[in-house]
């Protein structure tokens, strides 16, 4: 049986940590190392970075920043941001990171997906999916920070990323990003159901039962929290902080299909 997981997701922007809401207006953090330092002694089992920098796309990973993570971090690490090609993904993994998240790339080229799960082995390959509902209430995939839609049924492409050979999904609701008010459960379940991959809930988490709901109802195999991991309430200050033993144990005890 999947142990379900809870990850803390680290936004980057110009080697600085960040969080936004909704996908806009990233307010300053602090530090990602001293974050990076902090969740390694609280022995977090897994690490999402995002580079979400203006010109990632333009210019491709920042190698040495991804280096001192890796330098950084004793727990596994899923990396994203200005991934297009096979050779940066070799790069990445080369240096030391787990798994790769790849997004936007996959607007213009799908294949990828099948090369980097041939190359490296479907277990390093992460598809993120940034998703919100349009203006007759249905589910659309969104690039490049929500700018560009996708026509494709949603339960369609994850499928397809499936046989393409992606590892894990990680779906991140645009409109719950950052708010702290609960997951998309009807996303999370929609796509659970679609899938046999492991499906990792992100964008809305703001208390424990959110996760539970995420997990439990949802059938999410992991659930990334971004404001919880940085701040130490809605509104309140900057804490680096992780869910105790007691409730990853909690979680672990429910079953994954």
């Amino acid at each position: 049986m999947l142990q379900n997981r809870i990850m803390p997701c680290l936004l980057i922007k110009n080697t600085k940590l960040v969080k936004t809401i909704k996908f806009k207006n990233p307010a300053y953090v602090g530090d990602p190392v001293n974050a990076i330092k902090i969740f390694n002694e609280k022995e977090v089992d897994e690490l999402l970075v995002m580079d979400i920098s203006d010109k990632r796309a333009l210019q491709g990973p920042d190698y040495q920043f991804i280096k001192t993570i890796a330098e950084e971090c004793f727990m596994p690490v899923c990396y994203g941001g200005g991934i297009t090609g096979i050779d940066q993904i070799k790069k990445i993994l080369q240096i030391g990171i787990e798994k790769v998240s790849i997004n936007s790339a996959l607007l213009y080229n799908k294949t990828l997906v099948s090369q980097a799960s041939g190359l490296f082995g479907s277990q390093c390959i992460v598809v993120a999916l940034d998703i919100k509902k349009n203006w007759l209430g249905k589910y659309q995939i969104c690039f490049d920070s929500g700018s560009k839609y996708l026509k494709t049924e949603l339960g369609d492409y994850v499928q397809e990323m499936e046989s393409l050979g992606a590892g894990e999904l990680l779906i991140n609701n645009i409109d719950r990003e950052g708010t702290w008010n609960g997951f998309d459960i009807e996303l999370i379940k929609l796509i659970t159901s679609a899938v046999r991959i492991p499906v990792i809930a992100m964008g809305g988490a703001g208390k424990y039962d959110h996760i539970r709901d995420a997990i439990g109802p949802g059938k999410a195999s992991a659930v990334a929290i971004g404001s919880m991991a940085v701040y130490q309430n809605k509104g309140m200050g900057v804490l680096v902080n992780f869910p105790k033993k007691e409730f990853l144990n909690e979680i672990n005890s429910y079953k994954i299909n």
